[in-house]
């Protein structure tokens, strides 16, 4: 089954169920306030891909001005096409300040989505959340956690949790009070217990 409603009707479903699991969760809901999560749902996966590998290990700032430089060098297109990204020189990307690993990365999808390996966005959305993650991290550079991303702001799937993400585990430990937090497995054990709004969830721990 696709879960993929993040209107405001649904969030405030998710917000309301999530706070009647325990004091920790009500307190914490009632700290942040209402749930603003943003998808960009225009955005084709290609291009998530390439924003989110930009995006990688990077201090948001330093990400935008890289990606800035890239997308600065195709001033008449909202966005490089696969073709365009494909002939810019391993030389002008590391102009740009991307490394030698993310350039062949962020080639490999675009020869991927030359290939169809990278679906459309229409070809995405009728894919169940675990299909698409299995087809993506097949490439180079490629893991769970940025096909999740996809899922969750640019398909607007709302049962996602990324269970590998520090942010997330590390909420989960400061909402608890823990002293140490879960593991990825842990993580995903525990999660089963906010389906179906796993996203909302993610969303409230990465507030924490």
């Amino acid at each position: 089954m696709i879960l993929a409603d993040l209107s405001p009707h649904a969030v405030m479903q998710a917000t309301q169920s999530l706070a009647g699991l325990d004091a920790d969760w009500a307190r914490h809901i009632a700290t942040v306030g209402p749930c603003l999560h943003r998808a960009t749902p225009g955005r084709e996966p290609y291009e998530a891909l390439v924003r989110a590998i930009a995006y990688q290990q990077l201090h948001a700032r330093a990400a935008q001005a890289i990606l800035g430089r890239l997308l600065a060098l195709f001033a008449e297109a909202a966005f490089p096409t696969p073709a365009q990204l494909l002939a810019v020189t391993p030389e002008t990307m590391r102009a740009c300040g991307f490394s030698a690993s993310k350039t062949a990365t962020l080639h490999g999808i675009a020869q991927a989505s030359l290939d169809g390996t990278v679906p459309s966005r229409a070809q995405a959305l009728v894919l169940e959340d675990e299909a698409l993650i299995e087809r993506l991290v097949a490439l180079r550079g490629v893991g769970r956690w940025t096909v999740e991303m996809l899922l969750i702001y640019s398909l607007e799937r709302s049962d996602i949790l990324p269970v590998d993400d520090f942010g997330v585990r590390e909420g989960y430990r400061r909402l608890k009070g823990l002293e140490k937090a879960p593991t990825p497995a842990q993580m995903r054990g525990l999660g089963m217990a906010w389906r179906p709004y796993r996203t909302v969830a993610a969303w409230y721990l990465w507030r924490a």
